[in-house]
């Protein structure tokens, strides 16, 4: 039987995705590790890496195609002694459902790498002949379509979301997903021909056990003829969203209506920071050409005090996971970086144990990669914090969002000249503003300001950096 090859999971965030660039052609013998395709995430275009050998029989997806949904076919290889000729591609697009049968009491688990949530940056396969015989086993309750008679009804998450928010039974639709699986198309056809049953309303004389992770709803937003019809027709140029700003816009709606933020502002004198950083810069040695070894900025400063300050402060080096708070032993800072478009947050991981020159370097690095999009989301994800340093724009201060699950993020404002009262007379120093955003569930008001106290005595003390 032929090998399904699979839209892959390559993000956390990804739904759906973007078939950029085939680089191997039908009749092509694939062996494992040989990069076969180009894949634009929501955030990064990504190579993508065999992980089986056989002949390319079938491309049931064209280059260029956007918005193939995880775990679509997308091509197919043709398995030990098959024709590739004779291979034709899916009715539908999608792998063929499993027949249901009787199984055994325990059923062995697919052998599939096509799982949700399945974050591998290579492609996933599917062989047909290794779907599951019968339903699989029953698993806990999760919302709309987890279960069904006892058995768990295999759905991707979008399409469980969707038949959530329509009031129907997602164990109703028959999946043409991989291995029976529920698609955003299966919901969506449902809907339309009205064939699914209305999801069981529960008793409601007894409250609810747990407390639900979902915000209420809100009233919808305006749509865009409506938003359109209150512009003159010209007056205005439309631009169609990719799938970064998509992400980005759902992301932030997300954390402004579950997280519940607050903020704290504090003045760090840079005087002493200045000195050091012109210091250090200047005893870097050079190469043939003149150039030196490296240049530390201020952000890299920044980075390294707040990666030390979480130490000094464990109990806000934490976020936040639904029923419990998760400390974290290293400090893992995410770097905003700028990019047309949108932006990425590169992640230093156990930036506390790093030197500044070695953090220079590295931010240097992922932030030129995430403007050419080729950061890997293990590089983007993760982390208790992030800093946000809009100086460089001359932005004295700022309120910065936080990035779930993060639980707290600095915002950075621009060092300038500023008089202060030091021994009863005015002084003139270098200072910036630097202002915390804090997820209340996890950082309370005394937390982060300890937080802070703790950065601005290293910013401002920057020799403890150092040892």
């Amino acid at each position: 039987m032929p090998i399904n090859i699979l839209m892959p999971a390559l993000s956390p965030t990804m739904e759906k995705g973007n078939l950029a660039k085939w680089l191997k052609k039908e009749g092509d013998t694939v062996k494992s590790g040989d990069v076969i395709a180009e894949i634009e995430t929501d955030k990064a275009t990504m190579e993508v890496e065999a992980v089986d050998e056989g002949v390319l029989a079938k491309i049931v997806v064209p280059e260029g195609a956007t918005d193939v949904p995880v775990n679509q076919v997308i091509a197919l290889i043709a398995g030990e002694g098959e024709d590739p000729k004779s291979i034709t591609a899916p009715a539908g697009g999608g792998a063929p459902a499993p027949k249901a049968e009787a199984a055994p009491a325990a059923a062995p688990a697919p052998q599939a790498n096509a799982v949700p949530g399945d974050q591998s940056a290579h492609m996933a396969y599917a062989r047909v002949d290794q779907a599951p015989a019968g339903p699989a086993q029953a698993a806990k309750p999760n919302g709309a379509g987890q279960q069904a008679s006892g058995n768990r009804v295999f759905a991707s998450p979008l399409a469980k979301r969707i038949a959530r928010e329509a009031g129907i039974d997602i164990a109703s639709i028959q999946g043409s997903g991989p291995h029976g699986r529920i698609v955003e198309k299966d919901v969506r056809a449902a809907l339309q021909s009205g064939g699914a049953k209305p999801a069981a309303v529960p008793a409601a004389a007894a409250a609810p056990a747990v407390k639900p992770t979902q915000p209420p709803a809100l009233a919808p937003s305006m749509g865009a003829d409506q938003v359109k019809a209150m512009f003159e027709a010209g007056t205005y140029e439309e631009v169609p969203l990719d799938g970064m700003r998509k992400t980005i816009a759902k992301r932030l709606v997300e954390s402004k209506q579950t997280v519940p933020h607050f903020y704290l502002s504090l003045d760090c004198e840079l005087d002493a920071l200045m000195a050091l950083r012109e210091q250090i810069n200047a005893a870097a040695a050079k190469d043939k050409d003149g150039k030196p070894a490296y240049k530390l900025s201020v952000n890299d400063f920044v980075i390294k005090a707040l990666a030390i300050a979480l130490q000094r402060v464990p109990n806000a080096n934490a976020v936040w996971a639904e029923d419990r708070i998760l400390k974290m032993k290293h400090s893992d800072v995410g770097v905003a970086v700028a990019i047309e478009g949108g932006l990425f947050t590169p992640v230093v991981r156990k930036a506390e144990q790093k030197t500044l020159t070695a953090i220079s370097a590295e931010v240097k690095d992922m932030a030129g990669r995430a403007r050419n999009r080729r950061l890997k989301p293990e590089e983007y994800t993760g982390g208790s914090t992030a800093v946000s340093n809009l100086g460089m724009y001359g932005i004295k201060d700022f309120q910065a969002v936080i990035n779930p699950p993060h639980g707290t993020i600095l915002a950075v404002g621009a060092g300038e000249q500023r008089v202060v009262v030091r021994n009863g007379a005015p002084t003139v120093v270098q200072a910036m503003t630097v202002t915390l955003s804090c997820d209340h569930r996890v950082v309370d008001g005394a937390l982060g300001a300890e937080l802070l106290a703790a950065f601005k005595q290293l910013i401002e003390s920057p020799m403890g950096m150092l040892v």
